[in-house]
Order: structure tokens, then C-alpha cells, then sequence
């Protein structure tokens, strides 16, 4: 039996906008799209689209958007299920939406402002362009998980905290992959690397994790 939930026309317009993303994706860059399929467990697409990788890609930016959308409702299903169970706001989800896109392009900007005074550009810019991918490959599960939280599955801390161990899991091998592909460059500048994780990869969680407690 499904679930009823106020405003689903909301979320139906939602995921149709992200189908129509990744759809646009798909027609533009089948090729890459195929192999960005297989992202996980097969290092074939790091290797081959490293080398082309631009300061503005148009295949990463479809996948991006759809990233922050899927994201912002996972954040939305998520607040209502462990603060306040809330309807459906339009308002209120735009400012979410805008809030994580923000945080996610600033962060990017700052980290590669930080390889560029440590002078570990070429690092950093690999590194951020395989932590993009997980992330956009992780947006792309998030569609479907979000499309079964909203019309099937009820929600629970428990379903939430086992998408969080994939989520996290899937982002843990990507960290994993980049500390393999780069393990000589980090370990001759450990330091900015570890002085970079510090600041930019474990504080930011910190601190959202801090001000979600905080808002229980």
C-alpha cells in the first residue's frame, strides 16, 4: 500500500527534472554516461576522462544539478523524519537547495584556492575531479532512493541510517581510489594534504553535524 504524502505533485515535478537532466546527459555524452556507470569498482573512467577534465564541464554540470536536487530532497525527507515531520514547502526547499549548491561550489572554490598556495594544483585537481564523480555518481543513486522514500517506503531512522552507510560507504572507496592514484605526491607533501583534510574535508561535517544536533 503506498504512502500518502502531501504536496507529491511537488516531487513528482522534482524527479521528473532530474530524469530530464540525466536523460540530456545521456543523449550528449553517451559514451562517457555508459562509463560513468560503472564509476564504482572500475577505475577506467577516472583514467581516460582525467586528462580532458575542464575548469566548467558540461556533462559534470547535468550531473551536478541533479546531484544538488536529489540531494536537497534526501536533506528535505530526512530533517521531517528526525526533527520535525513536515510538509512539503516549496520556499523552504529552494532555500535548501540553494544552500547546498552553495556550500558545495564554495567548498570547491576554496579547495582549489588552497592548492594553488600550497602549490599542489595538479593534486588537488585530480583529487577534486574524482570526489566530484563519486559525488555526482552518489546524486545519481540518490534518485531512486528518494523516489522509493516518497512513494513507497516508509520513513524510519533505521532506512536512513542504512542509506547513510551506502552513501558513505560509496564516497569512502572514492577517498580511497584518490589516496591510491596520488599515494607518492601525498606522502612528499603530507603535511598541506593532512592540513587540507583538516579544514576543508572533516571540519565542514563537523560543524553540520554540531548545528543538526543542535536543532533537535
Amino acid at each position: 500500500m503506498l504512502r500518502e504524502i502531501i504536496s507529491n505533485e511537488w516531487y513528482v515535478i522534482l524527479f521528473v527534472l532530474c530524469l530530464c537532466f540525466l536523460a540530456l546527459a545521456k543523449r550528449s555524452f553517451s559514451k562517457r554516461f555508459d562509463d560513468f556507470l560503472l564509476l564504482v569498482g572500475n577505475s577506467k573512467y577516472l583514467k581516460i576522462y582525467a586528462r580532458d577534465q575542464k575548469f566548467i564541464d558540461q556533462f559534470d554540470a547535468l550531473l551536478f544539478i541533479n546531484l544538488i536536487v536529489s540531494l536537497s530532497i534526501f536533506c528535505f525527507l530526512g530533517y521531517s523524519t528526525f526533527v520535525d515531520n513536515i510538509a512539503f514547502n516549496l520556499i523552504t526547499f529552494l532555500k535548501l537547495l540553494l544552500g547546498i549548491g552553495a556550500l558545495i561550489l564554495i567548498k570547491v572554490l576554496l579547495e582549489r584556492l588552497i592548492g594553488s598556495l600550497f602549490q599542489i594544483d595538479t593534486l588537488i585537481d585530480s583529487y577534486l575531479f574524482q570526489k566530484t564523480n563519486y559525488k555526482n555518481f552518489t546524486g545519481l543513486l540518490l534518485l531512486p532512493i528518494n523516489i522509493l522514500l516518497v512513494f513507497t517506503i516508509p520513513l524510519s531512522a533505521n532506512v536512513f541510517y542504512i542509506i547513510f552507510g551506502l552513501l558513505f560507504t560509496i564516497n569512502l572507496i572514492g577517498f580511497i581510489t584518490s589516496i591510491k592514484t596520488h599515494q607518492k605526491t601525498i606522502i612528499n607533501n603530507i603535511f598541506y594534504f593532512i592540513l587540507y583534510l583538516c579544514a576543508l574535508e572533516i571540519a565542514p561535517y563537523v560543524i553540520l553535524y554540531k548545528l543538526f544536533i543542535s536543532s533537535k
